[in-house]
């Protein structure tokens, strides 16, 4: 991807997490967001399309939930998902945050995910995390389509759930399935590099 263009796919990612309010959410100025941001702009020149991630200690999963949409249409988190804050990365996840070459997996549409992770890991990539899964869908919200869902693997809590983004109702849901189970609907989200800047997280508020 030429330098301008990843410029100006930044700019407009950005934008749209502004306008979201995730600044405010974060308790940080906007211009705290922008600079992290544009700090990613070198080690993203070259690569594949990119999302823009704002760092999961920034923001709690379940405030993220609304900011989602389809049309008019607000996401919606599953009653049997009130747990999701508690569920943490699996991977590293670094503080200035961008990932590459997203896929949302529907050739393992079908596929449990357990089966689904050793076919992602031996291709060098990795799963989603949730935070990852709300940036793809922030910068890209037409990759939620009816029958072609996806699992985002890489955050978990302490037992067998898996959790994934749907249609309901339709509009945008976060919920969770089993490790082991399949559904014909629901891929597995992978990514190919996470990116890391010079400017700063996007946005890690840790106080």
């Amino acid at each position: 991807m030429p330098q301008t263009d990843v410029k100006t796919e930044l700019d407009r990612q950005t934008d749209t997490l502004v306008a979201l309010g995730y600044a405010a959410l974060a308790g940080v100025p906007e211009d705290t967001l922008r600079d992290a941001a544009a700090g990613l702009r070198e080690p993203l020149a070259g690569r594949e399309a990119f999302v823009l991630v704002v760092h999961p200690a920034a923001v709690p999963l379940s405030a993220r939930v609304p900011l989602l949409a389809l049309g008019v249409r607000p996401g919606t988190l599953s009653r049997h998902f009130a747990d999701v804050d508690s569920f943490k990365d699996v991977v590293e996840v670094p503080d200035s945050l961008a990932v590459t070459g997203v896929e949302r997996g529907e050739e393992f549409c079908g596929v449990r995910p357990s089966e689904a992770a050793p076919v992602i890991e031996g291709r060098g990539r990795s799963m989603l995390t949730i935070a990852e899964g709300f940036g793809f869908l922030h910068a890209r919200p037409d990759a939620l389509e009816k029958n072609k869902c996806f699992h985002a693997g890489a955050t978990r809590g302490n037992d067998a759930r898996v959790p994934a983004f749907w249609i309901a109702d339709r509009a945008p849901h976060l919920g969770w399935c089993w490790w082991n189970n399949h559904h014909t609907w629901l891929g597995v989200a992978s990514a190919e590099t996470r990116i890391t800047g010079a400017a700063g997280p996007v946005v890690a508020n840790r106080n």
